[in-house]
């Protein structure tokens, strides 16, 4: 495994990132610590969650399982980078009450003493913000964030779903009160979705943010969705997003072009979607979500793939990103 600088700090970690989402949902208990225990194996040190994951009544049930697996002992916990996020609300599907979602300083209270239960741990390395509070002052949040950082119960904050004027408020408002501010930004970003390019990416490196990309394989479509719907198999296309799915006459033929190009090369899709990544200035690893511990070794190959020149510019030809602002929507 091959490891990096988590931005600005001294952090180090993995090049892939180990996503839990499907843990508890899509994958039981048991062979959710199958794949932890062969991504730790693997070098994989950098662990992702979600205080929501597991989802409507199984809200906090991916927390539950990484915090079983810790229980188990054998250094676990302390060869993990953990990161795991909040925001969501917490208070249940159809119960809702005030304070239970969101960024004020009460709910990151509350969630943070909850994930660490949860966890079965006593700190959290990456406490993210899930999505951004329109409603909370940034002063507010960085309020509660020091005061956790004070007790030992999170050790780096960062952003996740943040635009660019977003990351920079919070680290020009961190940097006025002496605070450390965000180190990374979890963002959507892939071959066939690369808007963050524009502003995202540009703010994140520009204030020292680690760039770890979520649906790295565009919801299954650089997967080999095409190759996958010929031969019977299920595409996940776009995550429901029908415009980015297989029915979008343009989309097909991008990827169809994609995967007519890496068969000529003999390379996987999904590897050579993560792969290309690797290169993308500012990323520090994609978020990889196996269901299987076969989805994990396929992973895995990709920090060893090197993509040649040509397949690069093909890839740029076929996906061409929007370029950075403003000269993407202006001159």
């Amino acid at each position: 495994m091959k490891y990096t600088q988590l931005g600005r700090t001294g952090l180090k970690v993995s090049r892939l990132v180990l996503g839990t989402m499907n843990f508890g949902p899509l994958t039981t208990e048991a062979d959710s610590h199958t794949i932890m225990d062969a991504a730790l194996d693997a070098g994989i040190n950098f662990f992702d969650t979600a205080n929501v994951y597991g989802w409507g009544e199984n809200k906090g049930r991916t927390e539950e399982i990484l915090g079983t697996w810790f229980a188990k002992g054998g250094d676990r916990r302390d060869k993990v980078v953990l990161a795991t996020k909040v925001y969501g609300d917490m208070a249940g599907d159809g119960d809702p009450w005030p304070n239970h979602d969101k960024l004020s300083a009460l709910n990151i209270r509350r969630a943070v003493d909850a994930s660490l239960k949860r966890l079965q741990t006593d700190y959290i390395d990456l406490y993210q913000f899930h999505h951004i509070d329109r409603a909370t002052p940034v002063e507010e949040i960085w309020q509660a964030i020091d005061t956790l950082i004070q007790q030992g119960k999170i050790l780096y904050a960062g952003s996740s779903n943040f635009p660019g004027w977003k990351i920079a408020q919070t680290n020009e408002t961190a940097r006025r009160l002496g605070s450390y501010g965000l180190v990374s930004e979890q963002c959507l970003y892939n071959l066939v979705e690369r808007r963050a390019e524009m502003e995202v990416i540009p703010a994140a490196q520009e204030y020292g943010l680690g760039v770890i990309p979520w649906s790295p394989l565009g919801g299954g479509l650089l997967g080999g969705a095409i190759r996958k719907e010929r031969e019977g198999g299920a595409a996940r296309t776009g995550q429901g997003r029908s415009e980015s799915g297989l029915a979008n006459t343009a989309v097909r033929a991008q990827i169809q072009s994609y995967e007519d190009l890496l068969d000529k090369h003999g390379i996987d899709p999904g590897e050579a979607a993560l792969a290309w990544l690797l290169t993308r200035p500012g990323v520090t690893g994609p978020i990889v979500g196996p269901r299987t511990a076969e989805q994990l070794e396929s992973a895995l190959r990709a920090v060893e793939l090197e993509l040649s020149e040509e397949v690069l510019s093909a890839l740029d030809e076929i996906f061409p990103g929007p370029g950075p602002s403003p000269e993407a929507f202006a001159w």
